[in-house]
């Protein structure tokens, strides 16, 4: 049966539906979340059976984050070379060669090796699925779109260790790599089914414009990049911070480890049960209205975990945690949307994800510095007080009006969001 197709070109809003590109569109991120879900958790199993120490299995797992850092640049290279959709295709493709040199191999270099393999694949595919959807959605369903897109990457990441758990029970720790190469590339081949995106038209009585250069775009932007950049950068080290914070916490309190795994659990869950509404509220009020007050809620939650004493205190906290995350799904892809040119978007997107990258490597280390040198409650507070820097330089930069709701003529060369400054200090 074939798939309904993806518009090449974003349509009418009045014309547009979600449901009708759900499969190609969000198809690939369910398969590939539910693909790296899988193999996350047995990566370090794996390297210890191969004779790494405990610290060297920590550092195979961390090579992956350091294949996606390294490799958003060479992404945004790939996907303006080869455009969207082939992008998403060799993501899948190698991201699977990845997971099979894990599988194949007994030494522990060549183990790294394929998990760095499977790190820069995560580039490639979430640059170029942040490209595809923002040119193909209407700006009015953007962040329902882009949230959706991050929930459901969410939901695979979730679902993918409970379906390697059942595969390695039954055929042991390759099988949860056999897991993860079919998912990711389930999602190759339901990519190469979109059909590519027409390039963006010059402005009537304009010339076609000059190729973008990723040292050009540095030149353009770099007013966003260095205001509203550093807010998304901060926003990556909370979130970041906040997969350790939970655990960490409840070892602290003497929690059994299944009743750490059950809070941890339950956060997941609210987390993943939120993305559509709010994307609906940045579309309709704008994105302040759902940045903001998922940084503030998080904040506040960090900040009063340290004072938890027991478990319904600490699930109390980790649940707000678990709804502001939850509710900033996608914000981060929506605001890269919404400032990126039409021509060279792929070069803007890929120092976007960069910073993102960068935030969410030092999240953690900041809180593991901290804890070391001070205490684990010093380091989650000021983790909860970064969030809330967050919350006020996104607050300061992010523009008042909605986005969706800002004329922007269809040949515009980028959204109204990017021709906007902060507040009193529109351009």
């Amino acid at each position: 049966m074939p798939l309904p197709p993806a518009p090449s070109r974003p349509s009418p809003a009045s014309e547009f539906s979600l449901w009708r590109i759900a499969v190609p569109a969000f198809g690939p991120s369910l398969l590939f979340g539910l693909g790296e879900g899988a193999i996350l958790p047995i990566v370090p199993l794996t390297a210890r059976d191969l004779g790494a120490s405990v610290p060297m299995a920590a550092l195979v797992v961390a090579l992956i984050s350091l294949g996606s850092l390294l490799n958003n640049i060479p992404a945004s290279l790939i996907t303006m070379r080869w455009g969207e959709r082939w992008a998403i295709v060799a993501a899948g493709l190698w991201s699977g060669l990845g997971m099979a040199l894990c599988i194949g191999t007994t030494h522990l270099g060549l183990f790294g090796a394929g998990c760095f393999m499977v790190g820069m694949s995560q580039a490639v595919y979430n640059l170029a699925r942040q490209s595809y959807m923002t040119e193909a959605v209407p700006i009015a369903y953007r962040a329902r779109a882009l949230s959706t897109l991050g929930g459901v990457m969410r939901i695979g990441m979730f679902a993918g260790p409970f379906l390697a758990a059942a595969a390695v029970h039954a055929f042991g720790l390759p099988a949860a790599y056999v897991v993860g190469i079919a998912a990711v590339t389930g999602a190759a081949a339901i990519g190469a089914r979109i059909p590519d995106l027409e390039p963006p038209p010059p402005l009537p009585g304009q010339p076609a414009p000059t190729s973008a250069t990723l040292r050009s775009t540095l030149r353009d932007h770099r007013r966003v990049f260095l205001t509203l950049g550093l807010g998304v950068l901060l926003v990556s080290a909370v979130r970041a911070s906040r997969q350790a914070v939970i655990p960490l916490w409840a070892e602290h309190l003497a929690l059994a480890p299944a009743v750490a795994s059950l809070v941890y659990g339950l956060a997941g869950g609210v987390d993943m049960l939120v993305f559509y509404p709010a994307g609906k509220v940045m579309d309709h009020k704008g994105r302040r209205w759902v940045a903001v007050p998922s940084m503030v809620i998080m904040g506040v939650a960090m900040l009063l975990m340290p004072l938890s004493s027991g478990f319904v205190t600490l699930l109390l906290a980790s649940l707000a945690i678990g709804f502001g995350n939850g509710i900033g799904s996608g914000m981060i892809m929506t605001l890269g949307a919404d400032h990126s040119p039409r021509h060279g978007r792929a070069h803007f997107l890929g120092v976007w994800r960069l910073l993102s990258d960068i935030g969410a490597s030092c999240g953690p280390a900041l809180l593991s510095f901290l804890a070391a040198s001070l205490s684990l409650a010093a380091g989650i507070a000021t983790t909860g007080l970064i969030a809330l820097v967050a919350a006020a330089t996104l607050g300061y930069w992010i523009p008042r009006r909605p986005e969706a709701a800002a004329p922007v003529h269809p040949e515009a060369p980028g959204p109204a969001a990017d021709r906007a400054g902060p507040p009193g200090k529109r351009r």
